[in-house]
């Protein structure tokens, strides 16, 4: 389905840049879509369940409750928002128009956990014309996908692997862990690569061919590639992707 006479102005725009962010940390699902993940990590925690000694089970988790928990997780994303995005208000105003509405409307069913299951065994191959293939192309293009599950993939993963390193210090410690994890970044940034498009014109597909141009429009644009790397940086923020439970700071009450 997956980073913003001068001091004067700069201090009284502070307030309403912080508000801006928080809108567009709302505008643009980010909330739901954290609901989502949380529906897929019981979902992945039950997996585990018969696969893992009692132990260990019961260490991933808490440690999973514990990381991923919402407080946490939003702290975190808008964190790394704020940091990565310049300025809010060009991402803020698409997200706010009923296109960007949308947008993430499809972008949140897409995520559902009734949709993902549905959808398990693979998504049905989408028929478009030559001119919908070509904008879903530059659209593939244009958003940071792959990556962005990628980093999703790799937060569910990394909870076992961390549970099982809390247990035997050392085991998957120094830079060959960092070294697996961007190995297997790039392993599954690769299959997904595979059918990308047919994904994005399953996820669109109540997009008309002019919405779309629009959409892919704004993604190529500068406002819209500086959104999206910040959205990419605040995903792997969030979910913590490869830091330890030790060096995770709780989030403030």
């Amino acid at each position: 389905m997956r980073v913003l006479a001068f001091a004067l102005t700069l201090l009284l725009s502070l307030p309403a840049f912080a508000d801006s962010y928080q809108q567009l940390y709302q505008a643009a699902g980010w909330p739901q879509q954290r609901m989502h993940f949380s529906d897929a990590l019981q979902a992945a925690q039950l997996r585990y369940r018969n696969s893992l000694p009692p132990v260990v089970y019961e260490a991933l988790v808490s440690n999973s409750n514990q990381r991923f928990a919402a407080q946490a997780v939003d702290q975190r994303a808008l964190q790394a928002l704020q940091s990565n995005l310049s300025d809010p208000e060009p991402a803020l105003q698409f997200f706010q128009t009923p296109l960007g509405r949308k947008i993430v409307g499809a972008e949140l069913l897409a995520s559902r956990s009734d949709q993902l299951a549905r959808y398990a065994n693979g998504l049905p191959q989408v028929q478009a014309d030559a001119n919908r293939r070509l904008l879903i192309r530059h659209l593939a293009q244009s958003l940071p996908v792959q990556q962005a599950g990628a980093e999703v993939s790799l937060a569910l993963a990394g909870v076992a692997a961390d549970s099982l390193s809390q247990m035997i210090p050392g085991l998957l410690g120094g830079g060959s862990a960092q070294a697996l994890l961007d190995a297997q970044r790039q392993r599954l940034i690769q299959q997904m690569d595979a059918d990308i498009d047919n994904s994005l014109l399953h996820v669109y597909r109540e997009l008309s061919d002019a919405e779309l141009e629009e959409f892919v429009n704004f993604a190529q644009s500068s406002e819209g590639q500086a959104y999206y790397q910040a959205a990419l940086a605040a995903i792997r923020s969030g979910l913590a992707v490869g830091m330890s439970s030790s060096t995770l700071n709780p989030a403030t009450p």
